[in-house]
């Protein structure tokens, strides 16, 4: 048995998951996040800007209270878009090493891509038909996983945590809801322009990408940008986790919202009784993203997942 501390600094949020994690599973003690837009700006300048610096660090000295607070013996703490393209990641690194006694490691697309993937795989009920594929929308990046979450002779529901996940594929492209939301959908709302500049990105990625979505049986989508579209989707008045957590959407409704939040200003999409005012302005660029990928798979539904790089670095520590 062992308390560990996950962190996931990201382009637009910072997360924290302290966990009890023994042989049988994870037990959930806290989760918190902040959306500190730590890459705001990066794409047009490659250095991380004083006051998105400021926001994260201050994220940061609640996270260092919670984590002393609860006792936790290890702690990893997982960097990913927005500080792998910073000129001056170190200055962030320092930062943090200073507030919680341990270096942050910026991590690979492929690391990032992998402790995404065993996240969610060690979270999905039964065995669901390989190959997976996982979608991890980010602020800065997106990541396309493809995989079997067990072996045949771990497949006992009873024992699902215990899956050793496995990754054939993988792939982290530099799309994310922040860099193209500041990249081309500039205007409020964004002009038909803007968007055809987007999809045209976002297509040229997805073409280079090796991870390809139309070769998965089952497709799964973690993150923020997920859980937010499922609220909209779901038309949930508040955040609940147990309606998001393995829910299943279907494609075309995934197209549809896609297409009504591109249509709305920022200030309509803020009126939403579903929408975080922290994701209000990317969500669309997010949303753009994830109906390219489904427009290149061959599924029906597609399930969201609440566990995700957080739950993988938790894995990570005890493995």
């Amino acid at each position: 048995m062992t308390k560990v501390a996950a962190i996931d600094c990201g382009t637009n949020t910072i997360k924290l998951l302290i966990a009890t994690v023994t042989a049988d599973g994870l037990t959930e003690d806290v989760r918190e996040a902040r959306m500190v837009r730590l890459g705001q700006g990066v794409d047009r300048t490659g250095v991380l800007a004083e006051e998105a610096l400021e926001r994260a660090f201050g994220a940061i000295d609640e996270y260092a209270a919670l984590i002393r607070e609860h006792g936790v013996e290890k702690v990893r703490f997982v960097a990913t878009s927005a500080t792998r393209d910073a000129a001056n990641a170190a200055t962030f690194t320092d930062g943090v090493r200073d507030r919680l006694g341990v270096t942050p490691e910026v991590v690979t697309g492929a690391e990032e891509a992998a402790l995404s993937f065993g996240g969610a795989a060690r979270n999905l009920r039964g065995t669901p038909a390989p190959p997976v594929l996982v979608i991890d929308i980010g602020g800065g990046s997106t990541e396309l996983i493809l995989g079997e979450t067990a072996s045949a002779e771990r497949e006992d529901e009873d024992h699902r945590a215990l899956r050793s996940p496995r990754v054939s594929a993988a792939d982290s492209m530099d799309i994310g809801s922040v860099r193209l939301h500041e990249r081309h959908l500039r205007s409020d709302p964004p002009t038909r322009d803007e968007i055809e500049a987007c999809v045209r990105d976002i297509d040229a990625h997805l073409d280079a990408c090796p991870v390809d979505p139309a070769t998965a049986t089952t497709v799964v989508a973690v993150g923020g940008t997920m859980i937010q579209l499922t609220m909209g989707l779901l038309e949930l008045d508040a955040y609940d986790r147990t309606a998001t957590d393995h829910a299943e959407v279907s494609p075309d409704d995934v197209h549809r919202l896609v297409d009504r939040l591109l249509a709305m200003t920022v200030n309509e999409r803020l009126a939403l009784p579903w929408m975080h005012p922290g994701r209000a302005d990317v969500i669309a660029a997010g949303g753009v993203i994830l109906s390219r990928i489904l427009r290149r798979s061959n599924v029906d539904s597609l399930l969201v997942s609440e566990s995700d790089i957080l739950d993988g670095i938790a894995w990570s520590v005890r493995d």
